[in-house]
């Protein structure tokens, strides 16, 4: 479980093994929520991403932001490592990090 204020980077996905979106935030449920109702318009809202399918938490932002920047810089394959790793179903994980 994410309280508000604990610093976390996920992953969000359109399907399984579809597009895939990275990001670093501060609250993950109230991210999540924006991402799932297209509150935050752009790349999630434009294709269709809204399932949280991996995410990690963080001790502070810099390191969120650090954890977030190695993911992007890494290859699709690593991605999907990670989240077979944690979620080998492809669940969608928003249940499970609202307690």
């Amino acid at each position: 479980m994410s309280a508000p204020g604990q610093p976390a980077v996920y992953i969000l996905a359109s399907k399984r093994n579809g597009t895939l979106y990275t990001g670093v935030t501060s609250d993950l449920v109230r991210r999540v929520w924006q991402h799932k109702n297209n509150a935050a318009p752009g790349f999630t809202q434009k294709y269709s991403v809204h399932m949280l399918v991996y995410y990690e938490l963080a001790d502070d932002m810099n390191a969120a932001i650090t954890r977030e920047k190695q993911i992007k810089g890494g290859s699709r394959a690593k991605k999907l490592a990670m989240i077979e790793s944690m979620n080998p179903d492809w669940r969608d994980l928003y249940e499970q990090i609202l307690g």
